[in-house]
């Protein structure tokens, strides 16, 4: 019996250590259209080299603007599409409401990734405090 508690205490410190090897993320962006492809890009870099990691962009202010349909970065390119291809791999986009508010911008034009919070800046302090989030600011 003994040694059946022992090898169940190994195994469950193994679960928990498994379980602890992803790190989670979370990227600030209130900055305009001209960071995000750089800021997409170092996602993706991130997820190439550790893919479990859990990536939650929340976007505020001008940080939004990456996030509508049709942006596009200066080479005229849309971003939907990397935006699509980085939820597809689990990473979450979060814009804030109160920017759309301020700037009378419609829920409906956002690319259908995204997702609403309240506040943007209530988000990145909620996951840093309550969900134990690393904190990006590229």
């Amino acid at each position: 019996m003994k040694r059946q508690l022992i090898a169940l205490g190994f195994a469950l410190c193994t679960a928990v250590a498994a379980a602890q090897d992803h790190i989670k993320v979370v990227y600030h962006v209130n900055t305009g259209v001209e960071t995000a492809a750089a800021i997409l890009s170092n996602i993706s870099n991130e997820l190439n080299a550790s893919p479990t990691d859990r990536i939650v962009v929340v976007t505020h202010g001008p940080g939004i603007d990456f996030l509508l349909n049709d942006a596009k970065d200066s080479k005229g390119r849309e971003f939907s599409g990397q935006v699509s291809a980085l939820a597809g791999r689990g990473v979450e986009f979060k814009v804030c409401n109160n920017t759309l508010q301020t700037r009378h911008i419609d829920a409906a034009n956002l690319l259908m990734e995204t997702q609403i919070v309240p506040s943007g800046v209530a988000e990145v302090a909620r996951l840093q405090a309550r969900e134990g989030f690393v904190y990006l600011k590229p």
